[in-house]
């Protein structure tokens, strides 16, 4: 991906992009309600967002770090690494969709319950009231502010989605893909 540089400058040229992005390029539609396909926690709410795939979640005054399942976004926050194209915009997408949001967290056995770094790994279900769960690392994907990603050599359960996600992504230009490539 392209490097994003910081700055007074390109905080406001990327501030600028969103505003453009967002007028001219319209969400992708969603796929049909799905439910989980692995073992699901439900009671969590999102207390932090470190960057457009990694969470904080608290449940009972415990802090979980939740790195996303199948998705990679731009890097933001990376020690010792610069700021990539649609870094900041991933991350402020995965704010505004997230913090304070009860969710449940879905496990995929095929992956492990935590990653090298110790943190959880799971695909985030968002829970509103009267609507059916949304699977935010499909949406984060479909919108074009991550993409799909595979880590290690067993497929996510959930990766033909990501990867519908990502080509409908791709072909509307939604985010990353158009800001980036």
């Amino acid at each position: 991906m392209a490097e994003y540089r910081g700055g007074a400058r390109s905080a406001a040229v990327g501030a600028a992009l969103v505003l453009l992005l967002g007028a001219t390029c319209a969400p992708v539609a969603e796929a049909a309600a799905t439910a989980p396909k692995g073992p699901t926690e439900s009671g969590y709410v999102v207390s932090r967002v470190v960057d457009g795939d990694t969470v904080h979640v608290e449940r009972d005054g415990v802090d979980l770090t939740v790195r996303l399942v199948g998705v990679n976004a731009p890097e933001s926050v990376k020690p010792n690494a610069p700021v990539e194209c649609f870094g900041p915009q991933a991350s402020d997408f995965a704010k505004a969709q997230l913090t304070g949001r009860a969710v449940r967290l879905e496990f995929d056995p095929s992956q492990g319950r935590t990653d090298q770094y110790g943190r959880t790994l799971a695909y985030l279900w968002v829970e509103r009231p009267g609507t059916t769960p949304t699977l935010f690392n499909r949406t984060a994907v479909r919108q074009g502010y991550a993409f799909e990603r595979q880590y290690g050599p067993t497929p996510p359960a959930w990766k033909a989605e990501l990867r519908a996600a990502q080509k409908a992504a791709q072909k509307h230009r939604a985010g990353l893909w158009r800001a980036c490539r």
